[in-house]
């Protein structure tokens, strides 16, 4: 069984794997392109997923440690695996262009200040 340790990290590096692609994906894009494409939304709305998924299995004392709403990233996965229809893509598109810069940056600092060594010896 894996330690919690070694488990938060592979999960911190699929969020920022996750964001990675979401950025990809809309790279180029305006705001009437992604709402009007169910191809990009699809894509973006499944690698939101992975986040919130993410995030629960990542130690909450870990988590805690950084001051961040994780309980919204948590409750939007929530939203897209329960309520997929009732999903308002203007609102997904307001957290790319304001939320998801934040997310990144904070699980960029936990990463280098909690697993500094582990990614050195991933290179």
């Amino acid at each position: 069984m894996k330690d919690k340790g070694a488990k938060s990290y592979e999960r911190l590096l699929h969020i920022h794997r996750a964001i990675e692609q979401i950025e990809a994906f809309i790279r180029d894009v305006d705001e009437q392109t992604f709402l009007a494409d169910p191809i990009i939304s699809s894509a973006v709305l499944f690698q939101f997923s992975v986040i919130g998924e993410a995030v629960i299995h990542i130690d909450e004392r870990l988590l805690a440690k950084y001051d961040y709403p994780w309980h919204k990233v948590r409750a939007f996965r929530n939203l897209i695996s329960h309520a997929y229809f009732d999903i308002k893509l203007e609102a997904v598109w307001n957290i790319i262009t304001n939320d998801l810069a934040g997310i990144k940056q904070i699980v960029g600092t936990i990463l280098t200040n909690e697993f500094r060594f582990q990614m050195d010896n991933d290179k």
